[in-house]
């Protein structure tokens, strides 16, 4: 069982799991009910930044149109187009020891895919959560349930991966955006 965290909780990954390379970050989410006529689908995708929280091209922002970082160091694994069953939703695999020098955080994010048109938002979704696994034994190591505290916001920052003194480091954020995926991009320097 790996270590729980709370909003705004940081916890050491590599130096408590000596020899850690890849990394499984799983993302889920359950939806409430919800009788809109419209499905719902949510969206992950990993924002990888200098130290001034900025990408430094457009190729730094994998999601499902861009599914592989050009340093392969970051991997989306598919994108789940309605979120039905149980455990993860959606994965982004990171190979630690291949993220380019440059990089030193990697925001993991949730999105509602056209969520103004659909009149959908955070308020509608329970039990959304990420954890981040041990690729190789499987091992769920840090996990942050997100709890309820949303309503009207159609973007969350969950969580993100961060070096600090050579070390990767977690951090459970849970911040919401309203403007969907593009108020998250302009945020990350992605002009769209």
């Amino acid at each position: 069982m790996g270590i729980t965290l709370a909003k705004g909780q940081k916890v050491d990954l590599t130096k408590s799991n000596p020899g850690l390379k890849s990394v499984i970050v799983g993302l889920g989410w359950d939806l409430n009910k919800y009788d809109g006529g419209f499905s719902f689908d949510l969206d992950t995708a990993a924002f990888l930044t200098a130290g001034n929280g900025k990408v430094t091209a457009d190729t730094d922002f994998v999601f499902y149109n861009n599914l592989k970082h050009p340093s392969g160091a970051v991997t989306h694994l598919g994108d789940n187009l309605t979120g039905v069953g149980t455990g993860d939703d959606e994965q982004i695999r990171v190979q630690l020891d291949a993220v380019p020098a440059h990089i030193e955080k990697i925001d993991f994010t949730v999105t509602i895919h056209e969520a103004l048109q659909r009149n959908q938002n955070f308020g509608q979704v329970s039990n959304a959560y990420i954890r981040v696994l041990d690729e190789t034994s499987g091992t769920e190591l840090i996990r942050y349930d997100l709890g309820e505290d949303f309503s009207i916001e159609t973007a969350v920052v969950v969580g993100e991966l961060y070096r600090y003194n050579g070390e990767w480091k977690f951090n459970a954020i849970g911040s919401g955006y309203q403007g969907g995926l593009a108020a998250l991009c302009n945020s990350f320097g992605i002009n769209v």
